[in-house]
C-alpha cells in the first residue's frame, strides 16, 4: 500500500521540482462570488548538491517530503529520444515511508516488465508501471540503499513498450552526501 501512497507523492515532489513555465497573459476573468483565493504551491527548496546528486526537500500535507535526485553519468543506446532519466530516494514524513528508491525511464516500460538493478554486484528486480521502477518492498528499498552507499555505481537495464532495451549508468560519488541531507531534513536515522 505504502506503493500507491508513495506514486502520488512523488508525482507531486517531481511536479515541484520543475522550474515553472512562463505564464502567458489572458484577460482576466470576472471574479466569482466569494471563492477563496486558491493557496500557492510550496515550491521545493534545494538543500545540496554533490557530483550529479541533488537533494530537496518540499512540504507535504501532513508532513513533508525530502528526496535526492540523481542523473545518469552514461545512458545507452544513445541517440534515443527520451523524457529526463533520473533515479530518486525519497522520504515522506506523513506517510512515514523512508528510503523509497525509484527509476524514472524517460520512456514507458513494457507491460508487465521487470527493470534489472545491479548496485556494485548486488542485483535487484525491480516492478516497472508506466515510466517508473520501483523496489517490491521497504525491505528491498534499504537493501539498495545500503549497496548504493558502499558502491561506486548502479547500473538499470529495462525495456520500452516499443521494445528498445536500454542501459543507464549513474556513478555514486557524492549519493552518501547528498541523503545524509535529506535524512537531515526529514529526521531520518540510519
Amino acid at each position: 500500500m505504502h506503493r500507491l501512497a508513495f506514486c502520488a507523492a512523488f508525482g507531486v515532489a517531481v511536479l515541484l521540482a520543475l522550474p515553472a513555465q512562463p505564464q502567458t497573459k489572458t484577460a482576466p476573468a470576472q471574479p466569482a462570488a466569494k471563492q477563496p483565493a486558491a493557496a500557492p504551491t510550496p515550491q521545493p527548496q534545494k538543500l545540496g548538491g554533490a557530483q550529479s546528486w541533488t537533494a530537496y526537500s518540499a512540504p507535504e500535507k501532513g508532513g513533508q517530503i525530502c528526496y535526492v535526485v540523481g542523473e545518469p553519468s552514461k545512458s545507452e543506446p544513445q541517440g534515443v529520444k527520451r523524457d529526463p532519466v533520473h533515479l530518486l530516494v525519497t522520504h515522506n514524513t506523513a506517510d512515514k515511508t523512508s528510503g523509497v528508491v525509484s527509476f524514472v525511464a524517460g520512456y514507458g516500460f513494457k507491460d508487465g516488465s521487470a527493470a534489472e538493478l545491479d548496485v556494485g554486484g548486488k542485483k535487484f528486480s525491480l516492478f516497472t508501471k508506466d515510466d517508473t521502477a520501483w523496489a517490491r518492498d521497504s525491505a528491498t528499498d534499504k537493501a539498495i540503499v545500503e549497496a548504493m552507499l558502499k558502491a561506486k555505481q548502479a547500473v538499470i537495464k529495462g525495456g520500452s513498450a516499443r521494445g528498445t532495451a536500454t542501459t543507464d549508468t549513474y556513478v555514486l560519488t557524492g549519493f552518501s552526501q547528498v541523503l545524509g541531507e535529506i535524512d537531515k531534513a526529514c529526521k531520518v536515522k540510519r
